[in-house]
């Protein structure tokens, strides 16, 4: 069924949806002329492949193409809902189209839902060409996808929508006279709120079209945008300056111990649309960049937060989310391990390269031990205190250097303490010795 064909009753993604490859908006780096995805979609060849991207990106409608492109069978299986059953009837459907001499496509949405049993049920038909398969993931599939059904499927990354090809959609859904006139600055709102993500434009399109035509709107201008949907557009460009005057807000209220501030711009930019999975690698950040050893808690509580807002997304996940953000506030503050991290990359950049002195060098066979690997290296345990004092384990004829300088808080001054214990050791057995 071609787009102009389809019902004014259809879901409006529906009716834009692309019926060939020149029609889809967006993602020129795999369809243009001469890109990957579009040669293998003009090789006359189907092949399996993981599309892996952000939501509202295009998989589906790829997938679907590709189905079309090669006059196959389209099997939707969703990762979410499905099971092994589901795969079972698709390989039955997809005998039954091989033995009528069809080719089929199995699109798997969400495939990074299956466990690695479910997922390693496409192998053997994969295999045997029974179907061609195609994944659609939002997580990266490295970690996701199993390595076996990896290695046989090309990965695709999709980008966001831009907001030039998001305002194509507008303007398309314009064309086709399913939405009304829109005022240019309200354009740009529902682009900014859209965040590269097709879906959720279409979806707000297609909400604002039965509210103007229920209100007798002639066009939508901003004041009534915001109206109508009040809450939901209360959104930033989140590419844009504000955006990252907010996360910037949010790090420099941490880094400033002001837990009330920072959890005002943590919930801001929720409130704003940011994805919370970006909030928790930035809290993540902040735990290594301004608090450090002060109080390395800091860093497990993020990486925790983290993982509770995998399990139980949102809203719930979030509280997660907001109690590391206070505590990463209060927290005693350091970045001597940032700026010793630093500095010591600055030295390697201009440096030399040095050659591990012989004492530090592994030798786990005859000819390198004969050739004094490892000679006069001391087993810090076999020491007194578990130290060796006075050894070397800087490169020969490398200056003594001091990069990590921990601060004169939290459990760094404990840090500090034992250093400067450990300095005096070595300098007396440099005086003995």
């Amino acid at each position: 069924m071609t787009r102009t064909a389809l019902s004014t009753d259809a879901p409006l993604a529906e009716r834009l949806r692309p019926k060939n490859l020149g029609e889809v908006i967006g993602q020129q780096h795999l369809l243009g002329e001469g890109m990957a995805l579009r040669i293998a979609f003009e090789s006359g060849q189907p092949h399996s492949c993981i599309l892996w991207g952000p939501p509202g990106t295009g998989k589906t409608t790829i997938a679907r193409l590709m189905a079309d492109a090669f006059d196959a069978r389209f099997i939707t299986i969703s990762a979410v809902l499905g099971g092994v059953k589901d795969i079972r009837d698709a390989v039955e459907q997809a005998l039954i189209s091989q033995a009528q001499g069809r080719r089929t496509i199995v699109f798997v949405d969400e495939v990074h839902r299956f466990n690695k049993s479910q997922q390693d049920a496409f192998l053997p038909h994969v295999e045997s060409g029974l179907f061609t398969f195609v994944g659609a993931t939002t997580e990266n599939p490295s970690f996701e996808v199993n390595s076996a059904l990896l290695s046989r499927a090309a990965v695709y990354v999709l980008q966001p929508l831009t907001p030039v090809d998001l305002e194509q959609i507008v303007l398309h859904a314009q064309v086709i006279h399913a939405v009304p006139a829109i005022e240019k600055i309200a354009v740009d709102r529902l682009v900014a709120y859209a965040d590269g993500d097709a879906r959720r434009l279409l979806n707000t399109l297609e909400t604002l079209a039965v509210a103007a035509t229920q209100e007798k709107q002639a066009e939508i201008t901003d004041a009534w945008l915001l109206k109508v949907l009040g809450e939901r557009m209360r959104r930033y460009d989140k590419g844009g300056e504000q955006f990252y005057d907010t996360i910037s807000a949010l790090h420099k209220s941490v880094r400033g111990s002001d837990p009330d501030a920072a959890l005002y711009w943590f919930v801001r930019m929720l409130d704003g649309g940011a994805d919370p999975r970006y909030m928790a690698r930035r809290l993540v950040r902040m735990a290594s960049e301004d608090i450090g050893l002060a109080d390395p808690r800091a860093l497990r509580l993020a990486l925790d937060a983290a993982d509770v807002y995998e399990r139980l997304g949102s809203p719930e996940g979030e509280l997660a989310l907001a109690e590391c953000v206070v505590y990463l506030a209060v927290a005693a503050k350091s970045n001597a391990v940032y700026k010793a991290f630093n500095e010591v990359k600055a030295f390697i950049k201009k440096d030399g390269t040095r050659p591990v002195p012989m004492h530090l060098r592994n030798a786990p066979t005859k000819l390198m031990r004969e050739l004094d690997y490892g000679k006069g290296y001391r087993y810090a345990h076999d020491e007194e205190g578990g130290f060796a004092a006075g050894e070397q384990y800087l490169p020969d004829g490398m200056a003594a250097a001091s990069f990590y300088r921990p601060v004169e808080r939290g459990l760094e001054i404990r840090i500090a303490e034992k250093l400067r214990t450990l300095k005096r050791l070595n300098a007396a057995e440099g005086k003995t010795s």
